[in-house]
């Protein structure tokens, strides 16, 4: 599938739904739960669970990310299923400490 910054996805085994943040400029086979994701606007019917070892599931609110390709999606809805690009499992962004304001 081919990923631009604000595209919306969703899963099609779990409730979870994403924003793509970041993306390269190639196809991109993220998915969640191990199944490829689709638009969000496709009603492709949600069945089945996510398989091992994507389970884990997601946070709303977090932001996941790998590095090669450099991929970033926020989680706008939680779900059962852990986000990856093909096999490899994107993980959860830490916060940025702010400066001091002494």
């Amino acid at each position: 599938m081919i990923t631009k910054a604000g595209l919306r996805l969703s899963s099609v085994v779990c409730d979870t739904e994403v924003i793509v943040i970041k993306a390269p400029k190639e196809d991109l086979d993220l998915r969640c739960g191990g199944q490829p994701m689709v638009e969000l606007s496709d009603e492709t019917p949600r069945t089945g669970e996510p398989a091992a070892p994507h389970d884990a599931g997601t946070l709303i609110g977090k932001r996941y990310a790998a590095g090669d390709p450099a991929v970033e999606v926020l989680c706008t809805k939680a779900g059962a299923g852990s986000l990856s690009v093909g096999d490899d499992v994107l993980s959860a962004k830490e916060a940025s400490p702010l400066p001091s304001s002494d």
